[in-house]
């Protein structure tokens, strides 16, 4: 019998039971023209075949350092973890935990709450109150210290902690991060006698809001564009479904307002105050949402539809475009305070409709001037004798049209907003 064991190592074999000698020899196919010295009909006694690898030492060293390595690398990777989630995230330590149908841990505070994953070592105790920036329908909005950081607490009265829950489960959405979202840092909550505080905790940006920042400045063309073009940029990546494992979901805000869109330190926008937002997984095909009324938002910025109780609450593109009216507000608000080249000025800042509705409308009176009269804010003709406030223009008469489906979306907004920066040389820092 010829013929080689294929492997790439080498074998020993030793042969038993027989009489004949049988000629072992190493290397690929080496027995292939070797001449027995016998019959082949003496070969139909039975015999034993015991293979035998033989190892070369440095084979098994390669192996060991190789080893070592991976456990060695394994080991810096989970070690980088963890001093990175220590950093950024709250401390637990475990007491009774139990699988919530979020996935996550929670178990009873002592406020009376289920909400928290796990007893905190609570970063609440870790935040020093500064002071206080801004308030809500959910409370207030605190510059506070961090390890030496300047952060954000939004804290919601306990009778918003499902608001704070819900927001909380938004900012936590996988993919969700993106340079025009408000950055989430943890959320937190913790009892008191007789009261519980509930913190959101997030990036502090100094220039506060986008009404706060157009009050105290004027804009140039470049400050303009960087402005639109980064809020329509959050708009496009929330309103975006990312699909497959781990995913993202399609998201609409159902607040968009200059109040709840943020100025960063490097004059770009981010979105932030997701209390009322609603989510849209197509694998699941259900909308989720807080409230599901669809008649929520601040009524200057509600679209007609959300007006006239129409906006309908199953298909989800029609909370995207509702969406996109209140943004084409938005984009008035930022132009009027740019300086045109006729005059040399800008406008003074003032919010949409400021000429005729009050400073705090009923729901009738925005009815009537949005949806009966179907009015408009004023687009002065002089913004059409400049290209960049031209475009402006056209992109938020576009947005805010009577008919949802006639309106840009906001990747179309994104993407026009680019070309302009484009067009006049603008840094490409967005």
């Amino acid at each position: 019998m010829k013929g080689c064991i294929a492997n790439n190592y080498h074998y020993k074999i030793i042969c038993t039971n027989t009489a004949h000698p049988v000629f072992c020899c190493e290397g690929d196919l080496c027995n292939l023209n070797v001449t027995l010295p016998f019959p082949d009909k003496q070969l139909n006694r039975p015999f034993e075949v015991t293979v035998k690898k033989q190892y070369a030492d440095y084979e098994i060293i390669i192996g060991a350092v190789v080893a070592a390595l991976i456990v060695l690398i394994l080991s810096c990777i989970l070690y980088l973890r963890c001093r990175l989630a220590r950093h950024r995230m709250p401390t637990w330590h475990e007491e009774s935990p139990r699988q919530n149908p979020n996935g996550m841990l929670d178990q009873s505070s002592d406020s009376g709450s289920d909400m928290p994953c796990l007893i905190q070592r609570t970063i609440a105790k870790e935040v020093t109150l500064v002071k206080s920036v801004g308030e809500g329908r959910y409370g207030k909005v605190w510059q506070a210290k961090w390890h030496e950081e300047d952060v954000a607490v939004k804290m919601f009265m306990s009778q918003c902690e499902s608001s704070w829950r819900w927001e909380t489960e938004i900012y936590q959405t996988l993919l969700l991060r993106h340079d025009s979202i408000l950055g989430f840092i943890a959320s937190d909550i913790i009892g008191k006698p007789q009261m519980t505080e509930m913190y959101l905790i997030t990036d502090y940006h100094p220039y506060g809001s986008l009404y706060d920042f157009l009050q105290c400045h004027s804009l140039n063309k470049t400050t303009m564009i960087k402005l639109a073009l980064s809020a329509s940029a959050g708009l496009a990546h929330l309103h975006t479904e990312i699909q497959g494992v781990g995913g993202k979901p399609s998201i609409a805000h159902r607040d968009i307002k200059s109040k709840n869109i943020l100025v960063k330190e490097n004059l770009t926008c981010c979105i932030a105050d997701f209390g009322l937002s609603v989510k849209y997984s197509s694998r699941t095909d259900e909308v989720e949402a807080a409230k599901p009324d669809t008649r929520v938002g601040t009524k200057r910025y509600m679209a007609p539809e959300v007006l006239a109780d129409a906006l309908n609450s199953r298909h989800f593109a029609a909370f995207k475009m509702a969406d996109m009216y209140s943004f084409g507000l938005v984009l008035w608000e930022i132009t009027r305070r740019c300086k045109s080249d006729e005059t040399g000025l800008s406008e003074e800042y003032q919010l949409p409709y400021y000429d005729i509705l009050p400073g705090d409308p009923s729901f009738e009176e925005v009815r009537e001037v949005v949806l009966t009269a179907n009015r408009r804010p004023l687009v002065p003709s002089e913004w059409f004798k400049d290209e960049p406030l031209q475009t402006m223009a056209k992109l938020m008469t576009e947005c805010w049209v009577n008919q949802p489906a006639a309106r840009l979306k906001a990747l179309k907004v994104q993407k026009t907003l680019n070309k302009l920066k484009k067009s006049i040389e603008l840094p490409s820092d967005i």
